[in-house]
């Protein structure tokens, strides 16, 4: 079998589980979830090194790397029995070229996703989740996924440093292609200062459901969650689920490109994502701008790590009570219209 491995640092799996070839499909059958690093950074504005974030994803944890995770309260075993895991190591990405980078890993997400597992990707900047949504949607078609989106910024910028590509720009290219409907597109923790009001402009055009930290604050984080669930799961047949690490404070993920002060939890967001894989059909998943050059006593790197184990732990839950719904809608859908900061709760037409 051959397997590329991790391009910076030792060869090993996420915490242990067994290794897989991405393109050898016969060594991941009957595999629930195949993990798989993106190494790429070069679309990354301001502070580098998300490139090292899928090693220390994979191997930040304080206990045996031996493939095996009992989760205390949702009493099943991501890794060993209750969902079978595995990794496929790095892909081969060029950190000087976006669109050949990207390309490797669509279609390399789009085979893993063909061949009936979930892909787990571990980047690398934000610029990957553009390749890695398209992969998906390539299986379960144009416009049937949903995208939930945990971020600081909107990262729906158009020309960026004189670009069409970079981590400021994916969900603007996902909505242009057709891969994911804007009205389907749900964002949660914006905060600061970008984009400005063009963009946000366009983001309104497109319809994009968008849950600034003050709406958070204000309403709760489960109330915001159910106005989210309302929207993805009405005429979409799956969610993909994005996780940028600076959608929280970075007094919890330090280590990170683009900090914004006053987001989200650690707490916070571990506990979205669980309900997130526990209640909704995640079809694909990306954690992305974990930088340990950037990171304080491995504060960033163990979240990560983390946010894929209860990730990795909700999907069990579900596969082992039955995949069939979970949340189910209490009042009518109140579409998106979009939002801009002076109008909160706009998002799900309040």
């Amino acid at each position: 079998m051959t397997r590329y491995g991790p391009m910076f640092g030792p060869d090993y799996t996420f915490l242990g589980v067994p290794a897989c070839d991405w393109q050898t499909p016969a060594t991941y059958a009957d595999t629930d979830v195949v993990i798989v690093g993106a190494p790429f950074d070069g679309g990354t504005s301001h502070r580098p090194g998300a490139r090292f974030g899928p090693q220390v994803i994979r191997g930040t944890d304080y206990l045996p790397h031996d493939g095996s995770r009992p989760h205390m309260a949702m009493r099943v075993d991501a890794l060993t029995g209750d969902l079978t895991v595995k990794d496929a190591g790095d892909l081969e990405v060029f950190s000087g070229e976006i669109q050949r980078s990207c390309t490797v890993i669509e279609d390399a997400v789009a085979f893993i996703s063909a061949n009936g597992a979930i892909p787990l990707i571990l980047g690398g900047d934000h610029t990957i989740t553009w390749p890695d949504a398209t992969g998906v949607s390539r299986t379960h078609g144009k416009g049937r996924i949903a995208l939930i989106h945990f971020d600081a910024h909107a990262d729906t910028g158009d020309i960026e440093f004189g670009s069409l590509y970079g981590h400021g720009q994916p969900m603007r290219r996902l909505i242009e292609s057709g891969a994911v409907r804007g009205d389907r597109f749900l964002q949660l923790g914006l905060r600061g200062y970008w984009p400005g009001p063009e963009t946000l402009d366009w983001m309104a055009d497109q319809r994009m459901n968008s849950f600034h930290m003050s709406e958070i604050v204000e309403r709760g984080l489960d109330a915001v969650l159910d106005s989210a669930f309302e929207i993805a799961m009405d005429d979409c047949d799956g969610v993909f689920l994005s996780v940028d690490i600076d959608v929280c404070d970075p007094g919890h993920a330090p280590g990170t490109g683009t900090p914004e002060p006053g987001g989200l939890t650690a707490r916070q967001l571990l506990d979205a994502v669980s309900r997130i894989c526990q209640e909704l059909p995640v079809v694909g998943m990306d954690i992305v701008e974990v930088s340990p050059p950037f990171d304080h006593a491995e504060i960033t790197a163990m979240l990560g790590n983390r946010v894929v184990l209860e990730a990795l732990s909700g999907i069990a839950r579900r596969r082992k009570d039955g995949d069939g719904p979970r949340w189910k809608r209490s009042t009518p859908l109140l579409e998106g219209r979009g939002t801009r900061p002076e109008q909160p709760g706009q998002s799900v037409g309040e």
